[in-house]
């Protein structure tokens, strides 16, 4: 069973999703208005079962977890951070999973914290040098909260359109109501240094020893496979890659049964 809690990180709170026991994986976000750790993967969470501990925090300006004073996130805030709530837990060893931005905040935190990141899963990441900032992404980003906002939203996250669905829209519409004052520091224009932002460099790249594995979908226009992945490979010490034809930027959801098999073979492949 999924359970909300608030954990005080260096000071702020941290609103997180724990699920399960077992070994730990820190599961997190991307970004855009209405996203939440729960929201981007509690499904993901409750397919793998209860025998592992699934943390899903809200990074610092979504949902629950407010920006600390005089910050507006950004990778090197979201990295401490989720470090913290796991030194915080007392979770010494951990496999971290991202989506997005949480992709790049997860290669991060292998390079700074190689003690405790065992394995990586960066899906549709950012964080690639030299990626530029894509016209989907910017509007993602842009998107204002409500029912046209969330439409465009998930029209531009998802290739397979019969996924926007009326309640589909009306959730992320709820959402991005519900988290706007959180959001509303983030990623103001001009948008492309935010992505500079999450940009890790090639030397922090090739210090990443864990194992990592990208998964992207070969038709995402939010961050393009062959800019934002492809690269990876040339920098990462120990990377394989899969990718999901026929997907958009969400793999978790528009191939949810492949890619939860996916992931527990990876995270752990003595059990299958």
């Amino acid at each position: 069973m999924t359970t909300p809690r608030t954990v005080t990180v260096d000071g702020s709170p941290v609103h997180v999703f724990d699920s399960g026991v077992g070994p730990a994986v820190l599961m997190l976000h991307g970004s855009g208005p209405g996203t939440t750790g729960s929201g981007a993967w509690a499904a993901t969470a409750q397919a793998l079962g209860p025998s592992w501990r699934v943390l899903a925090p809200d990074q610092a300006g979504f949902g629950g977890t407010p920006a600390p004073a005089g910050s507006r996130g950004g990778l090197r805030l979201w990295t401490r951070q989720a470090a913290g709530l796991m030194d915080a837990l007392g979770i010494e060893h951990y496999a971290v999973v991202g989506h997005s931005m949480g992709g790049a905040v997860a290669l991060a935190m292998a390079a700074a914290y190689p003690r405790q990141v065992t394995r990586v899963v960066a899906v549709s990441t950012m964080g690639a040098p030299g990626a530029p900032l894509s016209a989907d992404l910017d509007a993602l980003w842009a998107a204002p909260a409500g029912p046209v906002g969330a439409r465009d939203m998930l029209s531009r996250l998802f290739l397979d359109q019969t996924l926007v669905t009326d309640a589909a829209v009306a959730a992320r519409a709820d959402a991005m109501r519900t988290g706007a004052a959180a959001y509303a520091s983030l990623f103001p224009p001009p948008r492309a240094r935010w992505v500079d932002d999450l940009t890790l460099g090639a030397r922090t790249l090739a210090a990443i020893r864990a194992p990592v594995l990208l998964v992207h979908g070969a038709d995402d226009r939010v961050t393009p496979l062959a800019t934002a992945t492809r690269p990876l490979l040339d920098h990462l010490a120990d990377v394989r890659l899969h990718v999901f034809g026929r997907c958009g930027h969400v793999p978790a959801i528009e191939h949810p049964h492949e890619f939860r098999h996916l992931l527990s073979c990876f995270l752990n492949p003595d059990r299958t």
